[in-house]
C-alpha cells in the first residue's frame, strides 16, 4: 500500500504568492523530476499563511530513497534550500505519514 506525506507549512507573513510560484515553477518540478508524485497542494482558505501539500510514495524504502535523491543533492542546497528558509518558517512544518484506508480513493 502506498505510503503519503500530508506536509503542513507555515510561510511567513506575505510570501504565499511568491510560495506558490516557487514551488509550482521550480521546486515540484524538480521533485517530480527525481521521482516524488506531487497529488495535491492546497492554500489556506482562512489563513493566508498555510500551505498543505502531498507526496505519494511506494512505501518507506522508496520515500527514503528519493528523500536522499532530493534533500543531499548539491542540487537542493544550492538552489532550493537557501530560498524555501526565507520563505517558509521549516520549524513549525508538520508532515504525517499516512496510508489510506481500503475505502479511499486515493491509495
Amino acid at each position: 500500500m502506498a505510503l503519503f506525506e500530508i506536509r503542513q507549512y507555515q510561510v511567513y507573513p506575505g510570501k504565499m504568492d511568491e510560495w506558490i510560484e516557487f514551488m509550482v515553477t521550480r521546486v515540484a518540478p524538480f521533485m517530480t523530476a527525481r521521482g516524488m508524485v506531487i497529488p495535491a497542494m492546497f492554500r489556506g482558505a482562512e489563513d493566508d499563511n498555510l500551505h498543505i501539500w502531498i507526496r505519494r510514495f511506494d512505501d518507506e524504502a522508496h520515500r527514503e530513497q528519493l528523500y536522499k535523491a532530493v534533500y543531499e543533492s548539491d542540487d537542493w542546497q544550492t538552489n532550493y534550500k537557501p530560498t524555501v528558509r526565507q520563505l517558509v518558517d521549516v520549524e513549525k512544518t508538520v508532515v504525517h505519514r499516512m496510508v489510506g484506508t481500503p475505502h479511499s480513493p486515493i491509495r
